[in-house]
């Protein structure tokens, strides 16, 4: 969808859909960052920096409102709500990166796994998709090895953990969370405190 490196006009907020942002080594080797999800900016770095610091692509169809990078200055000056918005957003993903690397430098395989299909499934609860009657994420086991830095042979193994306590159920097409309480308290993690997130 978008490529690091390139220079883009616009600004985007996500208002359906989900997707990832991700950074590649010269050898190929891939980073997932962080998962999109309605609420999210997509390209506010390029807006600030020039260019885009990381490549996005799309997890399922995506719906994006497209703003012109150019009137953000505006919007600071003359919309001082949304400004905050845009900043309570920016420092929101910046606590969620926070997570992510204590998680990749601290917990075990099992906990990081447990943690990153409850993270990416409270943010869709809180974006609003529902866990009834379950809830399934367009997360391939190459998805959940890229993002945790594990070798996809040792991401099958960790999977397999979770399957059989029955905390998630894996498909064809991505994970059904069967147990969202049941990955938190494997992860040790005590879910999202947000309140309502602003959706600009």
């Amino acid at each position: 969808m978008l490529s690091e490196g390139t220079r883009s006009v616009h600004l985007y907020t996500v208002l359906l859909g989900l997707g990832f942002r991700y950074k590649l080594l010269p050898d190929g080797r891939r980073q997932i960052l962080n998962y999109l999800l309605p609420g999210d900016l997509i390209g506010l770095q390029s807006s600030l920096m020039g260019e885009m610091q990381h490549s996005v692509e799309a997890l399922s169809p995506m719906l994006l409102c497209v703003f012109q990078r150019s009137q953000l200055p505006e919007l600071y000056r003359n919309y001082p709500g949304l400004a905050f918005d845009i900043t309570w957003i920016a420092a929101r993903e910046e606590q969620m990166l926070d997570e992510n690397l204590l998680s990749i430098g601290r917990r075990t395989a099992l906990e990081r796994t447990a943690y990153l299909i409850a993270f990416v499934a409270a943010r869709a609860l809180a974006a609003g998709y529902s866990l009834q009657p379950k809830m399934e994420l367009p997360l391939t086991q190459q998805h959940i090895a890229d993002t945790l830095g594990l070798s996809l042979v040792h991401t099958n193994k960790t999977i397999r953990k979770l399957v059989e306590r029955n905390l998630v159920r894996w498909l064809e097409r991505g994970c059904e969370v069967v147990d969202l309480d049941g990955l938190m308290a494997v992860a040790g993690w005590e879910g999202l405190f947000e309140g309502r997130r602003p959706l600009v």
